[in-house]
């Protein structure tokens, strides 16, 4: 319940501490995990002092519990392992501190970490965090490279060193982070991101060297994979051994079985390029040469035909074939001609052998009436009708007698 205070009826600090105190004793037991960060345990104490840490968001709580509690677990739990606490939370009024009071505690092991682990891997699929098409290709040659590893770990030294020797011009932005136990989670995430964010970082390596399932741990926290899924660079996995499967090689956009292999897939051998290019310049030579004589050969087998030889042969050889077609035209012409002429000859003798001039040639005449009606009947005149004598050489005027 909320108190009613002001500035002229404040509340002591006393009495804030007690009713805190109250509130809290108001909980119940509940089950906790998290990371042992520090453990104290004075010889002849009856109470042990640790410090539970979660290290995915940066949290701690302290825990206290007899020392009997702590024994049945001593000899398989110390500091950076993970537990689970069954503990009532407690106040303690004079510093005004909140604590745990444990009464059991239990080691996870690993096949309940990877259980967990499992679990966790299936809902990040089901987001599609892990999908394919989501993956980002790399650089062919990145010109500024960032790194995550731990400070002189033998994983940034094979980075930096099989990378420079690929490619010595290669540049590196290096973040040196914890790699294992309570702070690696959140420096990892703060590394990335400040490396996602420069614009000048072509791809980003997180690199680890080999370890147990809970050295290897930071790399599988759902805060470090979301981080990565979220990034707009490319990032390549180089966690520990080809073995290892963190939950950050199912998310990065490349996965390098260890840092040295990441450093190969990330930056090209320049004595490979250089003989790559040589081997390509040698081949468009072949195909330019090999095209060239080609064509060499086609034209040289197009000038050796004979029309390309004696270009005016086939010219040559048309002319004649047209000359003796112009000349048997010209004969069939002539001998059309000549028939048309006969023949129009012994028409025209035809014509004049049965023409009326003819026949008036051989002494008949032609009586014609006045209006040109010729007689055929002797019966179409009467007596002293004038008719015209048409002869030869002439006509003239006869007149009927009787």
């Amino acid at each position: 319940m909320a108190l009613n205070t002001s500035a002229e009826t404040p509340v002591p600090v006393g009495e804030i501490s007690r009713l805190i105190g109250g509130w809290i004793d108001r909980l119940g037991a509940v089950w906790v995990e998290g990371q042992i960060t520090q453990l104290s345990r004075r010889p002849g104490a009856g109470v042990v002092f640790l410090t539970l840490r979660d290290p995915s968001y940066d949290i701690s709580i302290g825990v206290t519990c007899f020392r009997q509690v702590f024994d049945t677990v001593a000899d398989v739990v110390g500091e950076g392992a993970r537990v689970v606490v069954h503990a009532k939370p407690e106040w303690y009024a004079p510093r005004g501190q909140l604590s745990l009071r444990a009464v059991e505690i239990r080691p996870v092991g690993v096949g309940e970490l990877l259980a967990r682990l499992e679990m966790l891997k299936k809902a990040l699929a089901a987001e599609g965090l892990f999908a394919a098409g989501r993956k980002k290709p790399l650089p062919f040659l990145p010109q500024l490279i960032g790194l995550v590893c731990g400070r002189a770990s033998a994983a940034e030294r094979d980075v930096l060193e099989n990378a420079r020797h690929r490619w010595p011009a290669v540049r590196f932005e290096v973040r040196n982070v914890p790699v294992q136990g309570v702070h690696a989670v959140p420096q990892v995430v703060q590394a990335v991101k400040e490396l996602d964010a420069m614009e000048e970082v072509d791809v980003i390596i997180v690199a680890r060297g080999g370890g147990s399932v809970e050295d290897l741990l930071p790399f599988s926290d759902e805060q470090v994979v979301r981080t990565v899924a979220e990034c707009r660079t490319p990032v390549v996995s180089a966690i520990g051994h080809e073995p290892d499967n963190p939950l950050l090689d199912y998310v990065a956009d490349l996965r390098a079985s260890t840092p040295t292999d990441a450093a190969k897939k990330v930056v090209p051998d320049v004595g490979e390029e250089l003989e790559r290019v040589r081997m390509l310049r040698d081949r468009a030579r072949r195909c330019v040469d090999g095209l060239v004589a080609r064509e060499e050969r086609g034209l040289a087998h197009t000038l050796a035909r004979p029309a390309m030889e004696d270009p005016h042969r086939m010219v040559d050889e048309r002319a004649d074939h047209v000359a003796s077609l112009v000349d048997r035209a010209r004969r069939t012409v002539g001998h059309l001609l000549d028939r048309a002429d006969s023949e129009l000859t012994h028409t025209h003798a035809r014509v004049v052998a049965l023409s009326p001039a003819a026949t008036l040639k051989r002494g008949y005449a032609v009586l014609q009436k006045d209006d040109g009606h010729v007689v055929r009947d002797p019966g179409d005149v009467g007596p002293g009708e004038a008719l015209r004598a048409r002869v030869a050489e002439g006509e003239f005027t006869v007149r009927v007698d009787g």
